[in-house]
């Protein structure tokens, strides 16, 4: 058994406008599957499929408090078009952020509701991605990170430094997963967070007890309301385990 990571969940004030700033920014079709939620991916796109991770939006009340722990890197093709895609953004609602990045290649931004992103500087490895380069995990441990998910998943684990890792879909599409060092520790629940998903035929409640063997934990949430399955990585993560389809 094993699961694949199927689409990333975000926490939104409005998910109906951050939303459309996304579907416009990576250029997604966008659908609600109940009020308060709103679902993108790829035009044409066929869930669940490797070659891209969609994005849920869910309205909460909460506001935003601190850096986000789960963001996304955009790719772009040439350094032109960096500047256009990050132009075409500010356009749209973002803004451009500091967190402590300093002199990089790259374009710190955060999106209409402060959550940050990054639009790359054009790099081969993400030639073939779709807009998404990678999701991006920060972390204090990135070999033991790498440990859990190259297990929990059956992804394919390219590159493991004491500084970051990076897998990708067993089938070489789509964007990566990474995992990079971080000084801040986590604090708060993640307003940004993983959805996996067993594959059709497998049995939830064996993979539930298998992630558990391998280190995933109890986050402390009530779920008596949902048909889902919350757990935490080894450090605190929160990620949800979706019904296969």
């Amino acid at each position: 058994m094993a699961t694949r990571l199927v689409q990333i969940n975000m926490k939104a004030q409005d998910d109906s406008a951050l939303g459309r700033f996304w579907a416009e920014a990576l250029g997604w079709g966008i659908d609600s599957e109940a009020p308060g939620v709103t679902n993108l991916e790829p035009i044409g796109f066929t869930y669940p499929d490797p070659a891209a991770v969609c994005i849920d939006l869910v309205t909460r009340p909460e506001p935003k408090t601190v850096k986000n722990r789960v963001h996304l890197d955009l790719a772009t093709t040439s350094r032109a078009h960096q500047a256009q895609l990050v132009a075409r953004l500010e356009d749209l609602g973002a803004t451009h952020a500091d967190v402590g990045q300093g002199d990089v290649p790259w374009t710190v931004m955060a999106d209409p509701e402060g959550n940050e992103f990054c639009v790359l500087e054009p790099r081969p490895i993400y030639g073939d991605t779709g807009p998404i380069a990678a999701v991006v995990v920060d972390c204090t441990d990135p070999r033991a990170m790498a440990r859990f998910w190259g297990e929990a998943m059956d992804w394919t684990l390219h590159e493991v430094t004491d500084d970051h890792a990076r897998m990708r879909s067993a089938k070489g599409v789509g964007p990566y997963l990474e995992f990079v060092r971080t000084p801040d520790p986590k604090t708060v629940w993640n307003r940004v967070h993983l959805d996996v998903s067993p594959y059709l035929g497998d049995d939830p409640g064996a993979e539930e007890a298998r992630l558990r063997a391998l280190g995933a934990t109890d986050p402390g949430i009530d779920q008596s309301a949902i048909s889902w399955t919350i757990l935490a990585d080894p450090e605190g993560n929160e990620f949800c385990l979706l019904s296969p389809r």
